[in-house]
């Protein structure tokens, strides 16, 4: 039987696994020199003046979160479609939740439904907006940062699928991080995302005061720069020299560092982006290509004009009830197949957490949205003969 594919993989090779082997054989595990060489380079990469590594997306997110002031009395609107780390990160912080609708065949936030969500919010305390790159495809940052701005509300980016990716500002090509159209952008580093550190997130920002608020909130609130002290006479001598020993804890915090050995791999990984990218978009087209055979009963989301995806994820819509079968049922007949599929992502609003805490209202793209979703197999590492056998084993099994 053929391998099985998943949705979504890591591609290791053996100079990510020498990077790491030297690092487990230095002095220095964590809190180390490659962290700031990882996060120099990610700031490059993305066009952003710092870059804060942490622990995970998660992390990520609520690092952005707390450094945008979001706490008890204030709120922050996101896509009812994403993962629940989105909403999650918010409610950490003790600020509420707004869901905002989406495009139905994008799955992505628009101005439109922002503007809709801050209409039904109390505008008052509508302190920042996420939105997310769903699946790697920006969503439509200079029109969504216009809304904000316009009730003051700051922006992240919720760009955990989309390193590498890009969209069009003014006639020119954004690189998804530079934050031209945002505050803060998230990443994720998770195996099957772009590129890897094992586990591992950063927030990329043009800011110096959010960038140094985050990087104390990753490490317990704690600061070792002298002029920040607030103590000053136990800072320093009696010469006024810092004390070498003296670290200040300034507000409660957070052990979300990174390790030296996973920014040894995201090093490693983030040089090889660009053919990573390359050959996601080869595969997305091909994709595209086989799939006209069987619209429209089964639809690629579409590419939106001007943004570059960098294709975390291969998503196409399926109108089951025109195909006679359940998503479920297709999903296991796929997966009998040696095809693994998943759905990206239940609308959030529907979690109970979330539906206990908020009155409900209908998101109608959201749904639809859902209704219909599936993520195909897409990660490095795949051949266009996997791209065809994906798509022959979905024409047979939906012809069945």
């Amino acid at each position: 039987m053929a391998d099985f594919l998943s949705y979504g993989s890591q591609c290791i090779n053996d100079a990510d696994i020498e990077a790491v082997v030297r690092v487990l054989r230095s002095d220095w595990l964590t809190q180390g020199p490659l962290v700031e060489r990882f996060e120099k380079l990610l700031a490059e990469r993305t066009g952003s003046k710092y870059a804060v590594a942490c622990s995970n997306g998660t992390a990520a997110l609520h690092l952005a979160a707390l450094a945008a002031g979001l706490g008890e009395g204030q709120s922050a609107i996101i896509p009812a479609i994403t993962f629940v780390a989105t909403a999650n990160a918010v409610r950490m912080t003790g600020a509420e939740v707004i869901f905002a609708d989406v495009d139905p065949t994008t799955g992505r936030m628009t101005a439109d439904t922002l503007a809709s969500a801050l209409h039904d919010g109390e505008l008052d305390r509508v302190r920042a907006v996420l939105p997310v790159h769903l699946g790697g495809a920006a969503t439509a940052m200079p029109e969504i940062s216009t809304v904000a701005a316009d009730h003051n509300a700051i922006v992240i980016e919720d760009a955990c699928h989309a390193l590498g990716g890009s969209y069009e500002r003014n006639g020119e090509a954004v690189p998804v991080g530079a934050c031209a159209d945002a505050q803060m952008a998230c990443f994720s580093f998770h195996p099957v995302k772009p590129v890897t550190t094992g586990e591992g997130g950063a927030v990329t920002t043009n800011d110096a005061e959010l960038a140094a608020r985050m990087r104390r909130l990753r490490s317990h609130g704690i600061t070792r720069v002298a002029s920040d002290f607030q103590v000053e006479e136990r800072g320093a001598d009696a010469e006024g020299k810092p004390n070498p020993w003296y670290y200040e804890m300034q507000e409660i915090g957070w052990n979300y560092r990174l390790s030296d050995i996973q920014c040894a791999l995201g090093l490693s990984q983030l040089a090889r982006l660009d053919d990573f990218r390359g050959q996601r978009d080869s595969l997305a087209s091909r994709y595209r290509e086989l799939l006209a055979s069987i619209a429209p009963i089964v639809q690629a989301t579409p590419p939106t004009p001007g943004v570059a995806s960098g294709h975390h994820l291969f998503t196409v819509l399926i109108d089951f009830e025109a195909a006679g079968t359940t998503r479920a049922s297709l999903m296991t007949s796929l997966r009998e197949r040696g095809i693994g599929t998943q759905v990206h992502y239940i609308p959030v609003p529907w979690q109970p957490y979330y539906t206990a805490r908020y009155r409900q209202r209908p998101f109608p793209g959201a749904e639809a949205y859902y209704a219909r979703c599936l993520s195909l197999p897409l990660f490095v590492g795949m051949t266009m003969t996997d791209v065809e056998r994906v798509v022959d084993a979905l024409k047979e099994v939906l012809q069945a």
